[in-house]
């Protein structure tokens, strides 16, 4: 019953943080080399684990097979005209990036950040720049396991200030959260936990 109070407590500031972030980020407003994969069920573990407990892997069942932009990829051969031209199609902020032929094997990620800082500003053409030139390499990728704590990840995400974070399990890729996502999980799980105190208050239990 006093979980949601101490969480806040204990998280106030990576959620103050990410919450701000995630109203303030831009909307994806930029770009066929790419296609949904994903998992599917219920987001009921999220609602009865609590978002101390909940796990990425709860987020990644929440948001359901036919979720646009679950999990979407290029290649690091496409161009970046046309990974940017897939993001604003499906809304999202980034992509997962493979090698032709590998579509298991993640090789980095694209990201609008990395469209503008490394074409906009740079005054790079798009439609004759690869992918692969600009994307963030999969050494330097910052991942976690479908196990991670949802908290654990928006601390992941805040003090590193990425906005998406691949799903790793063993050599294969899972899947894809954002900050958007964590935030909603915490958020509802938030909502959750005070309902549940106030129906308590109230005589509900």
């Amino acid at each position: 019953m006093q979980r949601a109070v101490q969480a806040i407590r204990s998280h106030g500031s990576v959620l103050k943080y990410a919450v701000q972030q995630h109203i303030s980020a831009p909307k994806p407003a930029m770009f066929p080399a790419a296609f949904s994969r994903f998992m599917s069920a219920s987001s009921a573990r999220l609602e009865e684990g609590g978002f101390e407990t909940a796990t990425v892997a709860d987020i990644l069942k929440s948001k359901g097979k036919s979720a646009d932009g679950s999990w979407l990829w290029c290649t690091t051969e496409d161009n970046v005209y046309d990974a940017v031209k897939s993001m604003t199609q499906h809304n999202v902020g980034a992509l997962v990036v493979v090698k032709p032929g590998q579509e298991k094997a993640i090789a980095g990620i694209i990201t609008e950040r990395d469209y503008l800082r490394k074409i906009i500003v740079q005054g790079r053409s798009s439609k004759s720049t690869k992918v692969g030139d600009i994307m963030t390499e999969e050494n330097k990728l910052i991942t976690v396991k479908p196990d991670t704590k949802v908290l654990q990840a928006m601390q992941l995400m805040t003090e590193n200030r990425i906005r998406h974070i691949p799903v790793i399990e063993g050599t294969g890729m899972l899947g894809m959260v954002s900050i958007g996502d964590v935030v909603r999980a915490v958020v509802n799980e938030h909502r959750e936990e005070l309902n549940r105190l106030n129906a308590y208050i109230q005589g509900g239990y």
